[in-house]
C-alpha cells in the first residue's frame, strides 16, 4: 500500500499567518539556576496571563516556553475574544446547573475586559478589533436552537439575538449573534504580555524545554542546562506534561486546519462566523504583513487518525471558492485542542494536598482566548488570594467517565520505503519494530522510532504539517523528531532500519 502523496500540489504557504506580523522578539534560554515565587511552563495564553497577573500582585515568576512565544497552540488559534462558544450556555444549564452556566458566562466575560484592559494598558500592538460574533445555520429546523441558546445566554448576563440570516455572503436560515466581542493578532498579544512580564521583572525564556520536576519543599524544574526552583508550579502547556494526577484519559486531542486567502471583497463578511451544522466552518478576517486576509477553518478531526489531512485543505479550499469571495490561498496550517468531556477546562490544584503548588491548566475545547486568560486569572487569585475567583468553576477534580478518551492506531503503515514518495513520511515494520521514515526529497531516508516518547504508542505521518502525531494522546513531533507539543517531553528516538 502506497501513503498518499498530496501535499506537494496543496495550494498556499505551509506556517500560521499570525507570525508573519510577529516582532520575532526573542528571550534568553534558560542557562543557570534561579529562584522564584511561581515558575509557568509554556508561553501561551494562560500561561502568560499567570505571571503577569502575578507580577503586577508583586510575585517574582520565571516563564519556560518550549519552542517561541507566541508560535505555538494559542499563537495558530483563530483568536476570537468572545464569550459566544458554540450553543454552550443551554447544554451548561441543562448538564452542569445554571450556576456553573453563570459562572462560565462571567469568567469568560472577565477574560473578554482582561484582554482589553491589558491591550490598552500595556500599549500592545496587536489588531485587536472589536467585532460582532455569530453561530450560524443552514438548516431551518434548528432555529429553535439558536433561539433556546439566546435565552439562556441572556439569563447568564449576556447580550444575544437571533437573526433571520447571518451577514454573509450564502444563504443561511438564522444566526445567533453576540454584538461587541473582538478579535486580534494572537502572536502579537502574546509578545506584548511576555514584554510586559519582563518590564515587571519577570523573566521568560524560550527554547527550554522543561523535563524534569522534583517536589522537594518547593517545585525544582530542570530545563537545558538550568533550574529553577518555585513555590508554585503551573503547569500550562495545552495537555499537561507532568501531573500527580494523570489527565491523558480526561482529555480527548483533536486537530482542525486552517487557510488564509487574500479577498477580493470584505463587505460582506464583516464579523466572526462559526457554523454550528456538521461539517462546521469558522471565518473571519484578518491580515498578514501584506495585506487583508479571509480566513476560513475546516471542521475538526482527531489527532492522528486520518492518514490523509492534505486532502482536508484540498476540500476546504474548494468550500471556500463555493462560498466565499476568496482569490490566492496565501498560509495554511494546522492547530490542535484538547476536549472534554463536559466542555469546560480543569483548572487549579488536581490534588493540593499530595502536590501543593502544582496547577494545571488545560482542555480548552478550542475556546482558550477567554477560557485560558479566566485561567490564567484563577490561578493567580488562588495564590496571591488563596481564594478562586468563580468558585467550582473549572475544578480540576472533577471525574470523568472511563469511556470518554478514545486512543487509537498508526494511519500509515506502508510495507517498503519504496512506497513513500519524496518528501514524504511512513511507518515501516521490521523485526517486530516499528519505525518512523521520512524520505528526503533526494530520496535519502531519516529514521526514527515510530514509539511516542508519552506512552508508546505509533505515531502518524501528517502528510499536509509534515509532522508525526500520535494518535492516543496528542503529542507532535517534527518530522526530525523533536517535539512541537507535549505531553511528550523528549523527541522520538534515532534508529537505523534493518535492510
Amino acid at each position: 500500500m502506497s501513503f498518499p502523496a498530496v501535499s506537494g500540489i496543496l495550494p498556499a504557504k505551509r506556517g500560521c499567518c499570525w507570525s508573519d506580523q510577529a516582532l520575532k522578539t526573542t528571550f534568553p534560554q534558560l542557562a543557570e539556576d534561579m529562584a522564584c515565587d511561581a515558575v509557568i511552563i509554556g508561553g501561551g495564553i494562560a500561561g502568560l496571563t499567570a505571571a503577569l497577573a502575578l507580577c503586577e500582585a508583586g510575585k517574582s515568576v520565571a516563564v519556560l516556553e518550549a519552542r517561541r512565544v507566541g508560535t505555538q497552540v494559542t499563537g495558530r488559534s483563530t483568536a476570537k475574544i468572545t464569550t459566544q462558544h458554540g450553543l454552550i450556555y443551554n447544554h451548561l444549564a441543562e448538564h452542569a446547573g445554571s450556576e456553573i452556566a453563570d459562572l462560565y458566562a462571567k469568567a469568560n466575560l472577565a477574560g473578554m475586559e482582561c484582554i482589553r484592559y491589558w491591550v490598552e494598558s500595556y500599549l500592545i500592538s496587536c489588531d485587536y478589533q472589536q467585532k460582532g460574533a455569530y453561530s450560524y445555520t443552514l438548516r431551518p429546523e434548528r432555529r429553535g436552537e439558536l433561539e433556546k441558546e439566546a435565552e439562556a445566554a441572556r439569563k447568564f448576563g449576556l447580550t444575544a439575538e437571533v437573526l433571520d440570516r447571518a451577514p454573509l455572503p450564502f444563504a443561511t436560515a438564522g444566526a445567533l449573534h453576540f454584538p461587541q466581542q473582538a478579535q486580534f493578532n494572537p502572536t502579537r498579544y502574546l509578545e506584548g504580555l511576555a514584554a510586559a512580564i519582563t518590564a515587571r521583572g519577570g523573566k521568560v525564556y524560550e527554547n527550554s524545554r522543561a523535563t524534569e520536576f522534583e517536589p522537594s519543599g518547593s517545585w525544582r524544574v530542570s530545563a537545558g542546562t538550568g533550574k529553577v526552583t518555585a513555590d508554585h508550579l503551573i503547569m500550562a502547556t495545552n495537555s499537561p506534561v507532568k501531573s500527580p494526577v494523570g489527565y491523558s484519559n480526561k482529555l480527548q486531542p483533536r486537530m482542525h486546519i486552517a487557510m488564509a486567502f487574500r479577498p477580493t471583497d470584505l463587505s460582506g463578511v464583516d464579523g466572526m462566523f462559526l457554523g454550528i451544522d456538521e461539517p462546521t466552518h469558522s471565518i473571519r478576517i484578518g491580515q498578514d504583513a501584506s495585506g487583508p486576509l479571509l480566513i476560513v477553518l475546516g471542521p475538526r478531526f482527531e489527532t492522528g487518525h486520518d492518514r490523509n489531512v492534505a486532502q482536508r485543505f484540498l476540500d476546504l479550499e474548494d468550500w471556500a471558492r463555493a462560498h466565499l469571495p476568496v482569490a490566492e490561498a496565501v498560509w495554511r496550517w494546522c492547530n490542535e485542542d484538547y476536549d472534554t468531556v463536559d466542555r469546560m477546562p480543569y483548572v487549579g490544584q488536581p490534588d493540593p494536598a499530595k502536590a501543593p503548588g502544582f496547577h494545571v491548566a488545560t482542555g480548552f475545547n478550542a475556546w482558550g482566548i477567554t477560557n485560558g486568560t479566566a485561567a490564567g486569572l484563577t490561578i493567580s487569585g488562588e495564590i496571591c488570594k488563596g481564594e478562586r475567583p468563580w468558585g467550582n468553576l473549572y475544578d480540576p477534580t472533577r471525574p470523568v467517565p472511563e469511556d470518554f478518551h478514545k486512543s487509537g492506531d498508526t494511519q500509515s503503515l506502508v510495507e517498503t520505503p519504496d512506497a513513500i514518495a519524496l518528501g514524504q513520511g511512513a511507518v515501516v515494520v521490521r523485526d517486530n519494530e516499528k519505525y518512523a521514515v521520512w524520505k528526503d526529497d533526494n530520496g535519502d531516508l531519516k529514521v526514527l522510532s515510530a514509539a511516542c516518547t508519552h506512552k508508546g504508542c505509533t505515531v502518524t505521518w501528517n502528510n499536509a504539517d509534515q509532522t508525526w502525531d500520535c494518535p492516543c494522546h496528542g503529542s507532535i513531533f517534527d518530522r526530525d523528531g523533536s517535539v512541537i507539543h507535549g505531553p511528550a517531553r523528549h523527541p522520538l528516538e534515532k534508529r537505523e532500519m534493518p535492510k
